[in-house]
């Protein structure tokens, strides 16, 4: 595997279960951010979450998203409009994950974060750097506001941060209604 857009890294419909297998970034002690933009039938992140390439220590961890409005850099992260404080990373490698209800706009440009805090043995997340629509990182003990990092890590790279997203309501018929009409219709 690698890191995929949509699969698990950015705005994705199911969350990631595999390892992939990108490259290794130090993420303790450090705020990172990826950029994506929400699918267009998006309302909703249900859950954030990231990946852990290695087993350490307990450690908590902050997940956050960023609108494109960046003082220093026009388009990049700025303003923090949610994030989840507190949250314990267990001591595995794999997928960390934090549920959440945080309402977007469809077809928005946000910035992805996250946060974890120092622990003995370094953390790592991974990263690929060819096919995202960029990545930065600071040196931060919680994610601020606003994030303004300055000049981009990567233009072109994206962090295996991932958001579980749903759409709106796609206005369907209520199954009450339903029911009733088949039922005058002879159909039950």
């Amino acid at each position: 595997m690698a890191v995929v857009l949509g699969t698990n890294s950015g705005f994705v419909s199911v969350a990631p279960v595999d390892d992939p297998a990108g490259l290794n970034q130090e993420a303790d002690n450090k705020a990172h951010v990826t950029k994506h933009t929400s699918p267009a039938t998006s309302n909703k992140i249900t859950e954030m979450g990231w990946y852990c390439d290695n087993a350490t220590e307990e450690a908590n961890f902050e997940v956050g998203l960023y609108a494109a409005d960046g003082a220093v850099v026009p388009g990049e992260a700025g303003t923090r409009l949610y994030v989840s404080a507190v949250n314990a990373k267990s001591t595995t490698l794999g997928w960390k994950r934090v549920t959440v209800d945080w309402d977007i706009d469809p077809a928005t440009i946000y910035w992805l974060g996250l946060q974890v805090d120092d622990s003995t043995t370094t953390t790592n997340i991974n990263y690929g750097s060819v096919t995202g629509n960029g990545r930065d990182s600071r040196t931060l003990a919680s994610l601020p506001d606003p994030f303004d990092g300055g000049a981009l890590i990567d233009a072109v790279g994206m962090v295996t941060i991932y958001a579980l997203w749903e759409s709106a309501s796609t206005g369907n018929t209520p199954l009450p209604v339903y029911i009733n009409n088949m039922k005058q219709q002879g159909i039950l």
